[in-house]
């Protein structure tokens, strides 16, 4: 799968950035989670997360917790717990709709941003879930 489509493309060349384009994605978007992005996600009290429900319609929500909530559990999987703030449960059900996430990492003292895309899983009974007091669920992203 190409990071740019068709649209990306067709803007990218109307506005003349394609070169500037692919020089972003090329020193920017990684297959794999290097030891200074874990570090980083590991420093974060909270981050954003977009989920898309099953007729296609976007959502974005915070999630917050301690420092270290977020675990890279290896260089292409992370894993969050999932708290009941609202009983809305959007996110959780758009997760298990359709899997398709991302996660905006923020350190507003810097420049400095991570985003992670992919695709997660929504578990109640995930091994993770003892770590996590108050925690209803656990979400792996992939």
């Amino acid at each position: 799968m190409s990071f740019y489509d068709e649209h990306h493309r067709a803007l990218q060349d109307h506005f003349d950035s394609r070169a500037l384009a692919d020089t972003l994605q090329a020193i920017t978007v990684q297959p794999e989670l290097d030891t200074d992005t874990a570090e980083f996600l590991a420093s974060r009290e909270f981050f954003f997360l977009t989920t898309v429900r099953s007729d296609g319609f976007p959502t974005v929500s915070h999630k917050g917790g301690p420092l270290g909530f977020v675990k890279v559990l290896d260089p292409t999987t992370v894993a969050f717990p999932s708290y009941d703030g609202n009983g809305m449960f959007l996110s959780m059900g758009n997760i298990a709709a359709t899997a398709k996430v991302g996660l905006l990492f923020i350190d507003f003292e810097t420049p400095h941003r991570v985003r992670l895309h992919g695709e997660a899983t929504v578990s109640a009974d995930d091994e993770l879930l003892g770590e996590f007091p108050g925690a209803e669920l656990i979400v792996r992203v992939a």
